[in-house]
């Protein structure tokens, strides 16, 4: 691990890193004001009594279930929590320059394709050095938070993507949601669909990291590899959209379409199919339609690995290595078995651990299907690609937005995409 001090060179560099990760809506953050007015340095605490968190949930006020957990995590520690919660890409600069300035959080709490990024840049501890354990912790979603074969925190839980579908959509189509198991067979029923006078499946296709994310399901369910976009299998997974958007199977629109326009084309009723998250549910609950889920299918079948959301609890470096041992029981009590169910109930997260996935199925018997997919997924930085993937994502989000427009085939796009990948 790097001192603060050594990494600061480091940590300014990777300001720009940032901007390609931050901001998801595959993460439960969004707009809203906190009960926090600006950042609280860790080296103001009086006595060692107040201990700063930051989070990315600024929707969540001091009256929420999840602000309670933390006071009542801090109270257990013998300490008061002081907490801020910011918009998650305001939340990573601030963490960079905090750590550049000496007063970083006690406890940090971040989306989870920033963790190497914050790792590289040293900024924060590992979970080895103040003994967190994460022997509970799925791997595929703790791989998410490691960089050079050491991890930097713990998953707080994960949402992932699979296939919404519309009920009546399909049984007035003919189509036997049994029968969709693979490319070829999802293909088919969007054709049925078509040719019933309803509409296929719609998605996010738009340049920014939210096409990416979107892509993902289909890349890897190809059996291609981020370190060769322009492999057969890579370019088939463009191709698929490519010729579904050819046939009127997916409408033009994707590719200006977030994940939030996506949905609400989805909630109109006239889609059987919808590539969206678990963050989700709920609005499906309000569609006013009875409707289904199923992961997104490999293209030879299975389930296709799609890509995790989710934060890391992390331990930032301090000057002061006197407050770890107060940190790390703060960072114990929200991650444990016993305060997953209510954390990843109220941020709409399965739980990271199989123990409380159980937990969560037994009271919601719908969340299995996204168990399952979180037991598929797998971390974007996650093949010890750390801060090389968004230098890998954005060449690929102009791939697909290239080759769905037209101005580019298929291949074309991807071997683009590679060269520039490389560079």
């Amino acid at each position: 691990m790097r001192s603060a001090a050594r990494s600061r060179r480091a940590a300014g560099a990777s300001l720009a890193v940032l901007a390609a990760v931050g901001g998801l809506a595959a993460c439960s953050s969004s707009s809203g004001s906190g009960d926090g007015g600006g950042p609280a340095s860790a080296g103001q605490a009086t006595g060692g009594g107040t201990y700063t968190i930051w989070d990315p949930y600024p929707q969540y006020d001091k009256s929420s279930e999840w602000v309670k957990l933390l006071d009542k995590c801090g109270t257990d520690a013998g300490v008061k929590v002081e907490r801020t919660g910011y918009d998650t890409s305001d939340l990573t600069n601030k963490a960079l320059l905090a750590a550049q300035q000496g007063n970083a959080p006690d406890v940090l709490i971040v989306d989870n394709p920033v963790v190497s990024t914050l790792a590289e840049a040293g900024v924060l501890t590992t979970t080895e050095d103040n003994r967190l354990d994460v022997s509970a912790i799925a791997p595929n979603l703790l791989a998410a938070g490691q960089s050079g074969g050491k991890t930097y925190g713990v998953p707080i839980g994960a949402n992932t993507l699979a296939l919404y579908y519309n009920k009546d959509v399909l049984k007035k189509a003919g189509v036997d949601i049994a029968s969709v198991k693979d490319w070829p067979s999802l293909t088919a029923a969007l054709e049925k669909v078509k040719a019933a006078g309803k509409k296929g499946i719609t998605f996010s296709a738009i340049g920014t990291e939210e096409g990416s994310f979107q892509f993902l399901p289909w890349f890897w369910g190809s059996g291609a590899a981020l370190t060769k976009l322009d492999s057969p299998e890579g370019v088939s997974a463009v191709a698929l959209w490519s010729d579904w958007l050819k046939k009127g199977y997916a409408p033009n629109s994707v590719i200006n379409n977030t994940q939030t326009t996506s949905w609400q084309e989805f909630a109109t009723g006239d889609f059987a199919f919808a590539e969206n998250g678990t963050w989700q549910l709920a609005n499906a609950k309000k569609t006013g339609f009875d409707y289904g889920i199923i992961p997104v299918p490999g293209k030879a079948g299975g389930t296709a690995p799609a890509p995790t959301g989710g934060e890391f609890v992390s331990i930032p470096v301090q000057s002061d290595t006197g407050r770890y041992a107060t940190s790390q029981k703060l960072v114990t009590c929200l991650t444990s078995t016993d305060n997953s169910l209510t954390t990843t109930t109220t941020l709409s997260y399965i739980a990271p651990t199989e123990a409380v996935q159980a937990k969560q199925v037994a009271a919601d018997p719908a969340l299995k299907v996204w168990v399952d997919a979180v037991k598929a997924a797998k971390g974007r930085t996650s093949d010890d690609l750390g801060t090389k993937y968004p230098k890998i994502s954005e060449p690929m989000w102009g791939a697909v937005q290239a080759a769905l427009s037209g101005s580019k085939s298929p291949q074309e796009a991807m071997a683009t995409a590679q060269s520039a990948a490389a560079q």
